[in-house]
């Protein structure tokens, strides 16, 4: 049998066929190419678990993963490497359950859960939604209240007047400017259009599940560092990219999503394990038993971890079901 870790079991990366569709390009080939591809990186203790001088325990049997999706599942064209994909599969078939958890929508997860062929609950919006995509179901829903969210966007709008301003209800996406900056947007809105244009009064109506800002990555540092002191703990807000600061009802994270699941499940959080990129996954892996940092993680996360994967262009994900998952040890 082929070693996990044997360059034999380390395709050359490259986007699945039916995935680079999604991604907006041809497909490209599976077949290897010169030069041969590197060693694979094996995970490690994070520089933090190692400095705490303790052993590494290996961690029991995981019968659940939450996966964040950009910067962790997919590589930077988006898409889904084979060698993950198998690992996911192989995963799937011991019973594991695998579930996304992202700051996305569902319609913006959907093209990725039906090509995995996954039957799980998903984390979107940051955990302000638990979403069955099977049944098209809302599990839980914690939406931002009204009248907060009309003030937090108020507050950004104040300082910065030109500011992008988007709203996320449910499934549904509200804005009242579109593509004015489109180098500052959202992974979703590279395949989705708003499903309504105009004065933010017209649908600050309902609670929301989320608001976002978008603009210059120092506007959105200095709003991430001001609403707190404004607001103080009546909201949550994370980023994910340098330019998007996501304001969610105060108490909502991948973190507390994560534990609601695991109790739906009856699945001890020691059994759960989380692989993430960014800030937005930190109480995610803060949660999870086993915690998994992607080698192209933000500092933030790699202060949280136990754990460090090869980047999402490593087949990161793979490597961490490979060890924690797929191997002998943690067979089902």
């Amino acid at each position: 049998m082929v070693s996990a870790f044997s360059a034999e079991n380390y395709p050359v990366l490259t986007r699945l066929p039916f995935l680079s569709r999604f991604a907006g390009a041809q497909p490209m080939s599976t077949r290897p190419t010169a030069p041969e591809p590197p060693s694979p990186r094996p995970i490690r203790l994070s520089r933090t678990a190692e400095a705490t001088g303790l052993l590494d325990p290996y961690p029991r049997r995981v019968r659940l993963v939450a996966i964040d999706l950009d910067g962790t599942l997919l590589n930077q064209r988006k898409a889904i490497t084979p060698r993950t994909q198998r690992a996911l599969h192989r995963a799937v078939n011991r019973g594991v359950q695998i579930v996304l958890a992202t700051a996305r929508p569902p319609r913006s997860v959907r093209y990725y859960y039906q090509a995995l062929r996954l039957s799980s609950l998903q984390i979107n919006y940051n955990g302000a939604l638990i979403w069955d995509e099977k049944q098209k179901h809302i599990i839980s829903h914690r939406p931002l209240d009204l009248e907060l969210a009309r003030k937090a966007i108020a507050f950004a709008r104040r300082r910065y007047r030109d500011i992008m301003v988007s709203v996320e209800i449910l499934d549904k996406w509200y804005t009242d400017h579109y593509s004015d900056v489109p180098e500052y947007t959202t992974e979703t809105a590279k395949h989705f259009s708003p499903d309504f244009v105009g004065p933010l009064k017209s649908f600050l109506t309902v609670p929301v599940t989320k608001v976002m800002f978008l603009g210059k990555p120092e506007w959105v540092a200095d709003l991430e560092a001001r609403i707190p002191q404004k607001f103080g703990y009546s909201l949550s807000h994370t980023r994910s990219d340098p330019h998007l600061l996501q304001i969610m009802a105060r108490g909502v994270n991948k973190g507390v999503a994560l534990r609601a699941l695991a109790d739906r499940l009856h699945i001890d959080l020691a059994d759960t394990m989380a692989i993430g990129d960014a800030p937005n996954d930190v109480e995610m892996l803060q949660t999870a038993g086993t915690a998994v940092a992607m080698g192209n993680a933000w500092p933030e996360l790699r202060a949280v971890a136990r754990y460090a994967a090869p980047t999402n262009e490593e087949d990161g994900v793979a490597v961490a079901l490979e060890r924690f998952v797929l191997t002998a040890h943690a067979a089902v």
